[in-house]
């Protein structure tokens, strides 16, 4: 593995020389060159030499440096290793990744060995696509690993989440790359050099790794699955199967070769879903707003789920909105019956509050780097679960429980499930580490409630030592202490210390023995107080190997039901999206769309349900609703008026409309009927893409063209301005021969907005082209925009009116409204544009020339066979042939 790396550290001096702690740096360093090195050293990681410098720029922590190595000190910075996953977060979001190289065994063991220094390993390397812990994540969205496979001109892809352990696969051709990479907004990409360099990829670069894809891949995902065939997976193409495998080979280096739970990878992940890409997914603002801001994005406005899991399901179909009627109709009945079963989606959103995330758990204890908490979450998630499901069966009145709702029910309560040994076996509350002790219930394990009594009676005993030694030496004030190196010592005042060594050795069990001086006081240990430690010591150890032990086995009964816990926590998931999408539709005014195979799309009165969240969280006035129909002989809307009054709002809402009915949700409108689309378009508003070098009118362009070049007639545009970044007549050219081929060729149903009111001539030649405009009235010389939509053209754009709000000086204002008149005046004196352009007319084709008459000397030599002909018969074959041509022109000779 090698990745474009964020470090631009010094070189790294020689190891000869090196300590043998420092030398297992180096070994750390020479195996992972492109990560920092987190080394274990006691309760902390350290970074040492350039990595130390750049951690410690990133981190904003104390750069110092300790010890020498080849005459250079040592650069030196650390982090607690308690509070490691905050630091490590700041890492990885700034591109870096992260090798941890702890400590392999214990003290104890170390001596045992007789080793110089304690054994450490890199253990891990943390990647943006493979963290594990929460802080590290975000609960609302899925950490997609994707890892891309080229294949001449097409490509393999296979994404991963290692925190769920969902897997997808798709083949798909090199040029819908920006459009996968758009829907899955991956945390981290693998990719070859070659490929990494693309333009697709270019812009990612902090987020790939250069990874090439292995030679044997099917036997190496069939080994991870412990497999002979992949066949019982699905039919997957050799690139996606070396790109299923390059993730899973990735996952497990980056995991020192443990794997997580992973499903078994889902081929075709992109079949079936409504295709869209980048540029439409950054106008509509589906998951995130242009700025990056999820609050107000599509998401952000619909979202009434109650747990991380169902976000991220609801961000999912979002994402990847459904292209066939069935599985649509199946979600949309799912959320009309918890609509109308109110009680049981109360309880069933009740229940799910606060309930612990189980797959991202489920993944911590299979990469055995699991907490106390993640026991818990699967004991109280399939509580939960069981709540669910007996609120689900209280259900006994129509409607009837629909398909999609029954089989969410069937999943929630795993048959042998370990919800009942967790309950018995752990505590409450539970420790924060494994570490910490406490995790066992009492009355679980007889073993270990007979090593925590002689623990716990051992303290009793120290209390009685205690006193016993106060009266032995006459010290009321001591009291007994633990160190950390020599165990438990007794501490007196200085004074009484000194009284103590000057009486010299005492015999008995309770002799003190000076072991430590400090400003105030002394401490001294004794034969009775060493066996105690002793004691204490062993009883704490082995408890706490008996509490690992216990934890170990209820890690797995949880793997062994992994399968089933994993589906109760998607049907919980599942049902979490539905019951909030059945409360977002509860006030009424969100209806169930009618989704057809037919090329319908009739809206009435549909609201954009980003803008109206905003409105409602500003209490500003109500959303005006507006209907659209681009049914047949309707299917192409020309739509005109000033900007500021609402077009790029319609548009959007009406593309929003097709993403919520597809992906299973209703709809903010009192009626709808939407055909199906197949690749949703949207080209509204202007960006420059400078790291590309193109202009804002050439990614334009290149939008347009993708359109032109992959719209079919199931698809949904909307197309904002189009040729307005050029020339106006070189625009108008443009914009006229996109809309004919919209309206001609592709034959989508299209809203086009436009300022070139030249267009709104096509309404009586295009038949199936209907012109309407942003309703605006004027009033005491002031501009109402009404955020109507009427029928017809607009009468004029109000763009003076418009740069007046906005504030531009009287002036300038005044001196627009002159130039304006007079333009107005000069268009007035022109024949209508739709007069001159011949829009029907094909050129005429050229008259078939007539063929030329047939020339008897041409006939005659024809017949002519020259080898047979005698001297005399060739000279009167010639002149008979001269008097065929006839008499020859003047000047001809």
């Amino acid at each position: 593995m090698s990745a474009p790396s964020p470090l631009e550290s010094k070189p790294i001096p020689p190891a000869e020389g090196a300590t043998p702690a420092l030398a297992q740096w180096f070994v750390a360093k020479a195996a992972h060159p492109d990560a920092l090195i987190f080394f274990r050293m006691g309760d902390f990681f350290e970074m040492l030499f350039g990595d130390a410098e750049i951690a410690a720029g990133a981190l904003d922590i104390a750069l110092s440096y300790r010890g020498e190595h080849r005459g250079e000190k040592v650069a030196l910075c650390g982090v607690p290793a308690h509070a490691v996953e905050s630091y490590l977060a700041k890492l990885i979001r700034q591109g870096f990744r992260v090798a941890i190289c702890d400590q392999t065994e214990t003290p104890e063991e170390q001596k045992r060995r007789k080793a110089p220094t304690i054994r450490r390993e890199v253990v891990r390397i943390v990647t943006p696509g493979t963290v594990t812990e929460d802080s590290l994540l975000e609960a609302s969205r899925p950490a997609w690993l994707l890892a891309l496979a080229p294949a001449e001109d097409r490509l393999g892809a296979a994404w991963l989440d290692v925190t769920t352990g969902a897997f997808g696969t798709e083949g798909l051709a090199a040029a819908d790359l920006p459009a996968l990479l758009a829907r899955l907004e991956p945390a981290e990409i693998l990719a070859p050099e070659d490929l990494a360099r693309s333009p697709a990829l270019l812009m990612l670069a902090e987020r790939t790794a250069h990874v090439s894809p292995p030679r044997d891949g099917t036997r190496r995902l069939a080994e991870a699955y412990g497999v002979s065939t992949l066949e019982g997976f699905g039919a997957f193409t050799p690139e996606e199967v070396a790109a299923a495998a390059m993730a899973v080979d990735y996952v497990r280096l980056t995991q020192a070769g443990a794997l997580p739970r992973l499903a078994p990878p889902v081929p075709s992940g992109g079949r079936g879903a409504l295709q869209m890409d980048g540029a439409t997914r950054r106008s509509l603002e589906i998951l995130r707003s242009e700025r990056g801001d999820p609050r107000h994005s599509l998401l952000g406005a619909v979202n009434r789920t109650v747990t991380a899991a169902g976000a991220r399901e609801l961000a999912a179909r979002l994402a990847a909105p459904l292209a066939e009627a069935a599985p649509i109709a199946a979600r949309h009945d799912a959320v009309d019956f918890l609509l109308a079963v109110q009680g049981v989606r109360s309880t069933l959103r009740d229940t799910l509050k606060g309930a612990p995330d189980m797959a991202r758990a489920l993944a911590r204890l299979s990469l055995d780097r699991f907490a106390p908490r993640d026991l818990g979450a699967i004991r109280d998630g399939l509580a939960r679960a069981e709540g669910m499901a007996a609120a689900l069966d209280a259900v006994v009145a129509a409607p009837p429980v629909p398909p999609l709702v029954a089989a969410a029910r069937a999943a929630l309560v795993p048959a042998d499930g370990p919800r009942a040994e967790l309950a018995r076996a752990l505590a409450d509350p539970l420790p924060a580490r494994l570490e910490d002790g406490g995790l066992v219930a009492a009355g679980y394990d007889g073993e270990l409630d007979a090593l925590r009594r002689l623990r716990d009676g051992a303290r009793e005993a120290i209390a009685a030592l205690q006193m016993d030694l106060a009266q032995a030496w006459g010290v009321a004030s001591l009291k007994i202490r633990h160190h950390q190196q020599f165990g438990f010592l007794a501490e007196v005042p200085a004074a009484a210390g000194e009284k103590l060594l000057r009486e010299g050795a005492k015999d008995g069990p309770h002799a003190p023995v000076h072991r430590q001086t400090m400003a105030n006081a002394m401490r001294f240990t004794c034969t009775a107080l060493a066996e105690l430690d002793r004691r204490v010591a062993e009883a704490g150890e082995q408890a706490a190997k008996r509490e690992r032990m216990v934890a170990q086995h209820l890690r797995r009964l949880c793997l062994a039901a992994a399968p089933a816990i994993a589906a109760a926590a998607a049907a919980m998931a599942e049902l979490d999206v539905h019951a909030a999408a059945a409360e977002l539709a509860a006030d009424g005014t969100w209806c169930r769309p009618d989704v057809t195979d037919r090329a319908d799309f009739a809206v009435v009165a549909g609201r954009h349900p980003v803008v109206e969240a905003a409105l409602a969280r500003a209490r500003g006035p109500a959303f005006v609703p507006n209907d659209c129909d681009l049914s047949a002989g309707r299917r192409l809307c020309l739509l005109t008026g000033p900007n500021m009054a609402g077009k790029s709002t319609f548009l959007r809402q009406n593309a929003l409309l097709v993403i919520l009915a597809q992906a299973g949700l209703f709809v903010p409108a009192e009626r709808a009927r939407l055909g199906l689309t197949d690749r949703l378009f949207s080209r509204v508003g202007a960006a420059d893409d400078i790291a590309g070098g193109r202009s804002t009118f050439m990614v334009e362009m290149a939008e347009t063209a993708a359109i032109l070049n992959q719209a079919t007639s199931r698809s949904l545009v909307v197309l904002d301005e189009v040729g307005r970044g050029t020339a106006t007549w070189d625009g108008l050219a443009i914009a006229w021969s996109v809309l004919e081929a919209l309206h001609d060729r592709i034959r989508c149903r299209t809203i086009f907005a436009t300022h070139f009111h030249e267009l709104t001539a096509l309404a009586g030649k295009l038949p199936d082209l209907a012109p309407a405009h942003m309703q605006v009235r004027e009033w005491r010389g002031e501009v109402v925009f009404e955020h109507r939509v009427g029928p017809g053209a607009a009468e004029k754009s109000w763009g003076v009116h418009v740069a007046r709000l906005a504030g531009v000086p009287r002036p300038v204002l005044t001196r627009a409204q002159e130039v304006l008149k007079a333009l107005e005046a000069r268009a007035r004196g022109l024949d209508p544009l739709s007069d001159e352009l011949p829009l029907f007319a094909r050129p005429a084709a050229p008259p078939p020339a007539e063929a030329p008459a047939a020339n008897p000397a041409l006939a005659a030599l024809a017949e002519i066979d020259a080898d047979s002909l005698s001297p005399r018969e060739a000279l009167d074959a010639i002149y008979r042939l001269k008097s065929l041509l006839g008499p020859v022109p003047p000047g001809a000779e």
